[in-house]
């Protein structure tokens, strides 16, 4: 598990890179590896909500602070920088736009916990608001993307493979997970299932990578320059978040651990959570989950500057941040 880790990025790399093969040289193997997707994404979904813990949601609660914080930023800096960015300044053609969004618009709840972790920052306090951030940002993003695309929103999304895609593969997960955590509470064999799917975690991103892009790739390798043209838009994304976090860590005068909690919360999004939903759209946004996978790996490339980056930005001899 400590290997797999380590090399991750390098892992999820080749997976992306031997799906886009698969996916130009293996065209008519598209549609298998579709019907691969959603047992693969849901498998990892659940492993993402295990490590969530739904049953302390009330700890969340007791660090008003730096929860207030984490709220402003995402909810409020972050969707402000996104439209002024996605919107007013760099066009993007509908279905680009809309996975822009997706991606950004919603707060990562999982590995963000551990980048922050070697970091130094407070990742206990960002275990605690996990489950306050998933609840806001489902209720937040459907009202995030009405405001930024209008009405016409509507007309993209059907209603009915939205709602399959949005309770087979985030509800039943979720529910899973919970009843997963209140089993391990009370009984060893919870615990052990608990360690087998955390310990799962990076072969089923990989895998999930993989089977994504092979079964998209054919559908949009006319729009490859469409994929690379967000890679800009989301490096600028990490840069201007890390000053951003710094800026609202010194108003709400939060500590050094958690300072730096506070940076990579705003700079992490949650792109597994949303690729369900991405999947779901119709045929001419088969380009949308590969803008939203793209921005996974460019953010987990990011993850490794972060981790030198912003203890530098928020040194360890500084006793506060004012």
């Amino acid at each position: 598990m400590e290997w797999l880790e380590r090399h991750q990025i390098v892992i999820y790399l080749a997976a992306l890179v031997l799906g886009a093969v698969a996916g130009l040289v293996l065209p008519g193997g598209a549609s298998a590896l579709e019907l691969a997707i959603y047992p693969v994404l849901g498998a990892l979904l659940y492993a993402t909500f295990l490590q969530v813990p739904f049953t302390a949601l009330t700890r969340a609660f007791r660090d008003v602070r730096f929860l207030s914080a984490t709220m402003v930023l995402n909810f409020v800096v972050v969707p402000v920088v996104v439209a002024a960015a996605a919107i007013a300044l760099i066009p993007l053609p509908q279905a680009v736009l809309l996975g822009v969004l997706l991606v950004l618009l919603t707060p990562c709840i999982d590995y963000v916990i551990v980048f922050s972790g070697l970091a130094g920052g407070a990742h206990q306090r960002l275990l605690a608001a996990a489950p306050l951030l998933m609840l806001a940002q489902m209720v937040a993003l459907p009202l995030l993307l009405a405001l930024f695309m209008g009405p016409g929103l509507a007309d993209i999304v059907e209603i009915g493979p939205f709602l399959e895609a949005f309770l087979i593969l985030i509800v039943l997960p979720l529910g899973l997970a919970w009843a997963t955590e209140t089993f391990a509470a009370r009984h060893r064999s919870g615990e052990r299932i608990t360690s087998v799917m955390n310990a799962a975690m990076v072969p089923l991103m990989a895998v999930t990578l993989f089977v994504v892009v092979a079964g998209q790739f054919p559908k949009i390798e006319d729009q490859v320059g469409a994929v690379v043209s967000v890679v800009p838009l989301y490096v600028a994304f990490l840069v201007v978040m890390a000053g951003l976090g710094l800026l609202l860590a010194r108003v709400f005068r939060l500590d050094v651990p958690s300072s730096r909690a506070l940076i990579f919360s705003g700079a992490t999004r949650n792109s597994l959570v949303v690729l369900p939903l991405a999947l779901a759209l119709p045929e001419a946004y088969a380009i949308t989950p590969v803008i939203v996978v793209t921005q996974t790996l460019v953010e987990l490339i990011g993850m490794v500057i972060y981790v030198r980056a912003v203890p530098w930005l928020v040194p360890a001899q500084a006793r506060s941040i004012r």
